[in-house]
């Protein structure tokens, strides 16, 4: 289990330290040896000398070459100094600011400051001022100055860093309840787990999401799978952006793109130095057709005949494909932004709605199968193999239909070794050009050979489907590829 450690110059900074905490002075931490064995050692620096080159700033410095994850780290420690770092930060936390003022029907006439604990604070109408400072800052203990000009209204004055020496009696609880909130949240294992817990996972989903990679049965299973593995699941949301640091790595199971949450939370926990699946690149590549469909040519992997087009060439289409020609928008997933045209008019009519949405469309060659392969990869291996059916009546596995309800096809899930050899060595050189994350590959297969459709970067696994053939095994994979990428990095 992980040890939790609150740095602090003087125990009586923290006299009633929340349960299952060590409380180290700084001093002894910088100059005395001291043994946490193998566990995972998270650190909260609570000196009183957070300067650069004082002994907070050093005992930051130290935390990190020993490994230790620690807040505020030494970078977060110079931002706050940095002129350039610390106005973008303060400008963010200004803009979520004066959304709050909006909402309050009677704003402060005069200048104010808000004091922000772990992300928390005290006055309730000004919460999100404090968690977008914590996560700008993440450092424990910020105070944001907010000065209000006759003319320009209110904005960010400065936004600095404060010590567990200068708070006042009034503000102790608000700080202690933040502490144990910050502490207990991410860093205790789930009650009832025998299981020593080395790492924490965090699982991005939403529960209101359509068409989610994976079912709530699938992500139960992750759950109790690393339960049993030391490592601790736990579901968040797009609204917990400020607590991702306070895990040790990131899966996503929202569907990505590139102005959705999952691209910031992707960013956010590379930042952080977080293993995250999927990397910030491999969405941005798999997300857009375009990338796909240039890298497969310039890699001659085998692909339908793809032509990437603007408004002025779609002549193109008709010279160099036959009809019907399928029509995608770069960023479409779930077969949304998919047609089909099967004459002249139909492209000309269909195209012009896809070009109101994107400057650039591909025109692909239609090719008809009764099915799609998907392989999904991971590290570069296949993980498991599903043919996906299409859809009633329909050519795609996903018919979204005028009611906007999707009807899918079925599925057959085979064994790795039972898949064709063909169908696997294309999949996996596929995903090389993408990175070295977890990809959905979709494949079609005819006489001609095996073509690469589509490389995804979030593929789903839902209980029943993908892991069917593996079942428990398939989760217990990805969790060694976690464990063995925090352990790497």
């Amino acid at each position: 289990m992980s040890v939790l450690v609150v740095l602090v110059d003087r125990m009586e900074d923290l006299p009633i330290p929340p349960e299952g905490l060590r409380v180290v002075r700084t001093r002894d931490y910088l100059t005395q040896p001291i043994t946490f064995g193998d566990e995972t050692v998270r650190i909260v620096n609570l000196s009183r000398d957070l300067v650069y080159l004082g002994q907070g700033y050093y005992a930051s410095l130290l935390a990190e070459a020993r490994g230790h994850r620690v807040i505020p780290s030494a970078a977060a420690i110079l931002s706050l100094k940095e002129r350039g770092r610390a106005w973008t930060g303060m400008r963010a936390v200004e803009r979520v600011l004066l959304r709050a003022l909006s909402r309050i029907k009677e704003t402060p006439e005069a200048s104010f400051s808000i004091d922000a604990y772990f992300g928390r604070t005290a006055d309730p109408r000004y919460e999100r001022v404090a968690r977008e400072a914590f996560d700008r800052f993440r450092a424990p203990i910020l105070r944001v100055q907010i000065r209000r000009d006759p003319e320009w209204g209110f904005y960010v004055k400065a936004i600095r860093p404060r010590t567990i020496d200068e708070l006042h009696a009034a503000e102790q609880p608000t700080f202690a309840a933040a502490l144990e909130a910050y502490t207990r949240r991410a860093w205790r294992a789930p009650k009832g787990t025998s299981k020593r817990v080395r790492y924490t996972l965090a699982v991005l989903h939403d529960p209101k999401e359509a068409l989610p990679p994976s079912d709530p049965k699938a992500l139960a299973t992750l759950e109790r799978v690393g339960a049993q593995m030391g490592v601790s699941v736990e579901l968040i949301q797009p609204k917990d952006y400020s607590r991702l640091a306070e895990f040790d790595a990131l899966f996503i199971r929202m569907t990505t793109a590139l102005d959705n949450p999952t691209y910031r939370f992707a960013r956010k926990a590379e930042d952080e130095g977080m293993p995250v699946l999927d990397d910030p690149t491999s969405i941005l590549r798999c997300t857009n057709k375009v990338f796909l469909a240039e890298t497969l040519i310039a890699r001659k992997i085998p692909a339908p005949k793809t032509l990437v087009l603007d408004a002025r060439s779609l002549k193109r289409a008709t010279e160099e494909l036959s009809f019907p020609i399928v029509l995608k928008i770069p960023d479409g997933s779930f077969s949304r932004g998919v047609t089909k045209a099967d004459n002249l008019d139909e492209l000309k009519r269909k195209s012009r709605e896809l070009f109101a949405d994107s400057d650039l469309i591909l025109a692909q060659e239609f090719m008809p199968t009764d099915f799609d392969w998907r392989v999904g990869v991971l590290d570069g291996k296949p993980l498991f193999v599903s043919q996906y059916t299409m859809a009633p009546k329909h050519w795609q596995i996903y018919n979204h239909g005028a009611t906007g309800r999707a009807k899918h096809g079925g599925f057959r899930t085979f064994a790795v070794e039972d898949t064709p050899k063909q169908v696997l060595d294309v999949a996996v050189a596929a995903t090389r050009l993408m990175g070295t994350g977890l990809y959905g590959v979709d494949l079609k297969q005819n006489d001609r050979g095996v073509f690469v459709v589509e490389v995804n970067d979030n593929p789903n696994i839902d209980a029943g489907v993908e892991d069917k053939v593996l079942k428990d095994a398939l989760y217990r994979t990805l969790l060694e590829s976690f464990v063995r990428r925090i352990e790497a990095g």
